[in-house]
Formats: C-alpha cells, structure tokens, sequence
C-alpha cells in the first residue's frame, strides 16, 4: 500500500511567508518558534502586519524615487513588528530611515539591543510618547510616512498633529480604543436626546461605544482632507483576524478642503463634541 506523502511543516511556514523575510528575524521576534512554525496568534499577527506593509510600500513606491532617502515614524511601536519587518523587507534594500516611538522603556531597549544584533543601523527607538515626539529632537524636522497600527485611543490623534507638523507625505493609521468621543457623547447624552432624534444613534451603552468609534474616524478623515490630504478608508485584513480593522490612508495634496473643515465644524455641534475644537484641531488652517 502506497504511503500518503506528509506535508512539509516548513514548506508550509515558508509559503505564508513574504519572499526574501529573514527568519532570524521572526524568530527574534517570536513569531516563529525556535523551530521555525508558526502558531494561530503569531499567523494572526503577522497577517496584519503584512497587510500594512504592504500599504506603506506602495506608498513609498508612488511618492519615492528607488535612490530617495525615506524616513518613516512608527508611533506606539510596541514591541515593533512593524517596522522591524518593514525595515527588512523595504528599507533594507533602499535609502531611508526607521523611527519606532514607544513610551514603554523596556521594550525601547530590547528593540535597540535586537537592531543592533541584527545589523539595522537605520533605525532608531525613541522613548516617547506620541504627543511629545512632534518637538524631540531626536527626530529630523521632516517625516515622509507616518504609520501607527492600533494605537489607542487619542494617540492616533496624536500620530495625525505629528504628521501634519512633519508634513508626512503619507499616513497609514489602524486607528483602536477610540474612548474619548464615546465619554463626550455619554457626558452631554441627556441634553442631545432632549435636543435631536439623532441621540437615539447612542442611548444605549454599547451604540454609545460603537459610535464614537464611528465618529472619531469620521472627524480625522474631515480633519485631514481640510489639512490638504486626499483620504482613503478601508479595511486592513478580515474581520476574522481583527475587530479594530479601519486603516485610514492619507496622501498630502497641500489642497486643504474647505468644505471638509465646514463638515467638520458642522458634525462637532450636531453631536455636542465643541469641546475638542481646541484640543483636538486646532491646527486647521485659517479660513480663506
């Protein structure tokens, strides 16, 4: 009797992998085991991961010439997948720099230590938090992409006014946790249901998260079409993979849309949310 062929575990690893990936690298990363598999939650991960860099490249692709020097920001890095992987797969093999922006010290220091292992000489991690990365000097007083995969809450926020200052040729965000409109919306909800129909959207608790994680997005896009960027919303992988899944993408056009920053206005006082004007976009250009 003829003996069924076993599948190659490694062959099947290889085959989700990217060509040319270092597998050291995933294995510094522990995405790989020590035996060079690949779990369901490291598979998960790196899935999305790819689907972002995949994004950035094309961005570089389109905005760079192949000799053009790229410095690229990656805000809350976290343990820094991200721009570790991209680094190998793209900056590698082409001018440019790596930022990682993480206010963790402790993995600050383990992602210098690895990228010194590895031979990265371009990159750098800095230990910063988002909003305060803008003025460091530590960075150069231009970013050309500015990405940020699940940073929480304001923090894409931030990630946006640090582009916007740096006049980052492109932003890829993957916006999570959007709390801050939601606690707004829940403070002023007893006054908007006496006032609009449109409270309905967000009496109940959930709908009330759900919302201003809606309305968060809806606003940054406004914000940053009237900061002169053209905006591309979509999904970053299967809903399967990932509940926080909107990737916001942004190109600067230097036409700010003044129709957009009205929209914007518009929507921040039909939904009671007046008090993030100052805090939130306050770097709107003036009115012509």
């Amino acid at each position: 009797m003829k003996k069924t062929q076993q599948p190659d575990p490694a062959a099947a690893v290889a085959a989700e992998l990217r060509p040319g990936q270092s597998i050291e690298l995933l294995k510094e990363l522990h995405i790989l085991t020590r035996e060079g598999r690949l779990n369901q939650d490291s598979r998960r991960k790196l899935k999305q991961v790819y689907h972002l860099v995949q994004f950035i490249e094309r961005e570089v692709q389109d905005g760079f010439a192949a000799d053009q020097a790229v410095t690229l920001a990656d805000h809350g890095a976290g343990k820094s997948y991200l721009g570790f992987i991209l680094y190998d797969l793209l900056f590698a093999r082409r001018p440019g720099h790596v930022y990682g922006i993480e206010t963790r010290a402790e993995l600050v220091d383990k992602s210098r230590a690895l990228a010194q292992r590895l031979g990265f000489g371009r990159m750098s991690f800095l230990n910063l938090r988002v909003a305060e990365a803008a003025e460091s000097g530590e960075l150069p007083g231009r970013i050309d992409i500015v990405t940020a995969l699940h940073a929480c809450d304001t923090a894409t926020d931030d990630a946006i006014r640090f582009g916007l200052q740096k006049q980052a040729a492109s932003m890829v965000l993957v916006p999570c946790c959007q709390a801050e409109v939601a606690s707004c919306l829940r403070q002023h909800k007893a006054l908007q249901l006496s006032r609009t129909p449109l409270a309905e959207l967000w009496r109940h608790p959930l709908h009330t998260r759900e919302m201003g994680s809606q309305i968060t997005n809806v606003l940054r896009c406004l914000y940053l079409e009237a900061c002169g960027y053209q905006v591309t919303v979509t999904e970053l992988v299967g809903w399967e993979h990932s509940m926080k899944n909107e990737l916001i993408v942004a190109r600067r056009t230097g036409k700010p849309k003044r129709s957009a920053a009205e929209r914007l206005g518009q929507l921040l006082d039909e939904f009671g949310l007046d008090s993030l004007r100052a805090t939130r976009f306050d770097l709107l250009p003036a009115a012509a």
